[in-house]
């Protein structure tokens, strides 16, 4: 809801109000908080958001911005409800996959490439705590970018010789993506508008990984310099 700048017609009995301390019904879609005496503490808090959802722009009364219940209850839902399992991406093969199949398992997902100083570290570990677990519920998603010093420049096919033949990789691996930038693939788009790094929302380098739960849902993000086997 938009800043509300009181007429001089209802400030005074608003003030009235406030002075008094009139508690007003809580369960009103959109409740301003009026104890005026407690206001510069209050702004000056850390946190410019409080418990009845409201956010305090100004210690000046004119400055209150009254954000709507309905409407935070509805934005908060609809980030609540998305999920990993709502997007469909392509397999090495080009072969559409809907990431529902993973619904009911911890997920690790990571931009991988073929020619960087992590590859070898990274595609050892990951095939090690794969073999090991891909029994009790656990997969891992991995997705070829070419973003990061050009390190993934083959085709698909030769992207999949390489990763099976060299480390026996046996988990997903998925195609091509652009995990940063205008073209950044939806999946991606959405892992770090959930959880955003050092740098905000973008990829630093390749190997950058996510943890998603059974639910779809991201829980956590490691640095490309986190090994598998300290994720494990």
């Amino acid at each position: 809801m938009a800043s509300m700048a009181f007429s001089p017609v209802f400030s005074a009995p608003f003030q009235s109000l406030a002075q008094a301390k009139i508690q007003l019904n809580p369960n009103s879609v959109c409740m301003p908080f009026v104890d005026i005496p407690k206001r510069r503490s209050l702004a000056s808090s850390k946190s410019a958001v409080f418990r009845d959802g409201f956010s305090i722009l100004s210690p000046n009364l004119s400055g209150f911005s009254l954000k709507s219940r309905s409407f935070a209850t509805i934005t908060a839902r609809a980030a609540t409800e998305k999920s990993l399992h709502d997007f469909t991406v392509k397999d090495i093969d080009g072969k559409d996959v809907s990431l529902s199949k993973f619904k009911g398992k911890a997920l690790l997902i990571v931009n991988v490439a073929s020619r960087c100083g992590l590859t070898s570290s990274n595609y050892t570990e990951l095939s090690h705590i794969y073999e090991k677990y891909k029994t009790q519920g656990f997969e891992i998603l991995a997705f070829p970018c070419n973003q990061f010093g050009g390190q993934e420049p083959g085709s698909n096919p030769e992207i999949k010789q390489f990763a099976c033949t060299r480390f026996k990789a046996e988990f997903p691996i998925f195609d091509k993506v652009d995990v940063n930038g205008p073209k950044t693939a939806p999946v991606y788009q959405f892992l770090k508008s959930n959880a955003g790094g050092f740098l905000g929302d973008l990829i630093k380098w390749n190997f950058e990984k996510f943890l998603v739960d059974k639910n779809g849902k991201v829980v956590e993000r490691y640095p490309p310099t986190t090994s598998p086997l300290q994720i494990e």
